[in-house]
């Protein structure tokens, strides 16, 4: 049965917030992917340091806020959201390269190691494809249509967050 645009003020709801932090990441990411291009003057190394941290540090805290309170709610239901399954499973392939990025980002602030731009690239690459198919898998998840199979009106209401 097809989503009644009242319901689906409801039952997307979900998605929305999801798709708002996501934006973010997104253009946080493209800015970054940006200022790693050998023609980018307009980004110092200190610059291009800060926003690959700043990029790692959200990032993280949004994985980390879903883990602890969207995932067990969702998981209740829906199996994507359960430990072994595609939400959890993608975190943990995107932390192996954000935690080898926020290394690098951190040995170069440090003065340890020399910023080099093409590393950077060559790191978010070895993660962007996961990231990004997570980024809209995860919005389509809990988009009104899939919510509508596991969840009542009243449930998505009294969702906790």
């Amino acid at each position: 049965m097809a989503v009644s645009a009242a319901q689906t003020l409801i039952f997307n709801r979900l998605a929305d917030q999801m798709d708002y932090y996501h934006s973010i990441l997104r253009n946080t990411w493209n800015e970054l992917n940006a200022a790693t291009a050998l023609t980018a003057p307009s980004y110092s190394p200190a610059q291009l340091i800060r926003l690959g941290l700043h990029f790692c540090d959200h990032l993280k805290g949004h994985h980390d806020i879903e883990e602890k309170y969207w995932f067990p709610v969702l998981g209740k239901k829906m199996e994507g959201f359960q430990p072994g399954h595609f939400a959890r499973e993608q975190h943990k392939e995107i932390h192996v390269g954000l935690d080898v990025l926020a290394g690098y980002l951190k040995d170069c602030k440090s003065g340890t190691t020399d910023l080099d731009r093409a590393e950077v690239r060559r790191i978010m690459d070895s993660f962007g494809g996961v990231l990004w198919n997570h980024l809209d898998e995860e919005v389509r998840e809990l988009g009104a249509e899939n919510m509508k199979k596991y969840w009542t009106e009243a449930e998505m209401t009294n969702m906790p967050f």
